[in-house]
């Protein structure tokens, strides 16, 4: 028998890689899934409506590459590529999202995210995008890629100026990232209601945040080894 030649090596077929969907709004969900489909080298094992769902189903299909939408009902897509990182650090995680605020574009990046696409990313630019990141690239929308270096120093240095939490402040910090609610960590530290309130404005205004979702994607990403699944079970 004769060896394969170089061309009939080169036309073995690819192992196709493996892609994941986080989106809410089922049909925007299902339109993502049909063109992944439609790109040979591709395969989408599944698809999640929420945060939660995605960490058990894509935990579980183990996929390539996930694309992640930032806005998802109760736990936000920061959020869940922070924990999901910490469960499949060797997975790629990409934020497909309408959204282009700094802000969240910082978040997104320093909870884990490898690369940040807009929406309306053209077809023959995803899957591009997808193909780059699985080979170590970072893909970003280009609006982004120009807005995204200052970003990161200006929230460089709001963290420099950043003053640190009392170990109360830590404790609640760490409770709400766990998915408690204010009167949960209450009873948790016996505390009441509005002691809580007055330890997580202190910690807003310490870390430089708006709001419970980028104070709580700031500790996942800063602690990644200690995500907490179940509670979302």
């Amino acid at each position: 028998m004769k060896p394969a030649s170089s061309n009939q090596a080169e036309e073995l077929p690819v192992k196709p890689l493996r892609v994941a969907l986080v989106e809410d709004q089922r049909e925007i969900r299902e339109n993502w899934q049909r063109l992944i489909e439609s790109f040979p080298d591709f395969k989408c094992v599944c698809t999640c409506a929420t945060a939660e769902e995605a960490l058990r189903v894509v935990a579980e299909s183990r996929p390539d590459v996930v694309l992640m939408d930032i806005y998802l009902p109760r736990m936000s897509g920061i959020e869940c590529t922070a924990r999901l990182k910490a469960l499949l650090p060797n997975t790629q995680i990409v934020i497909l999202t309408a959204v282009d605020d700094d802000e969240l574009v910082f978040l997104a990046l320093e909870a884990g995210a490898d690369g940040y696409l807009l929406k309306r990313t053209k077809p023959a630019d995803l899957r591009a995008a997808l193909l780059d990141v699985c080979t170590g690239g970072a893909p970003m929308s280009s609006e982004i890629a120009r807005r995204v270096v200052e970003s990161f120093r200006r929230r460089a240095k709001a963290r420099d100026e950043a003053s640190p939490l009392s170990p109360r402040e830590e404790r609640v910090l760490e409770l709400l990232s766990k998915g408690y609610s204010n009167k949960e960590i209450a009873e948790q530290l016996e505390l009441s209601v509005d002691t809580v309130r007055s330890h997580l404005k202190h910690i807003y205004e310490k870390m430089h945040v708006r709001s419970r979702t980028e104070a709580v994607a700031r500790y996942v990403a800063a602690n990644p080894a200690n995500p907490d699944p179940e509670r979302y079970r």
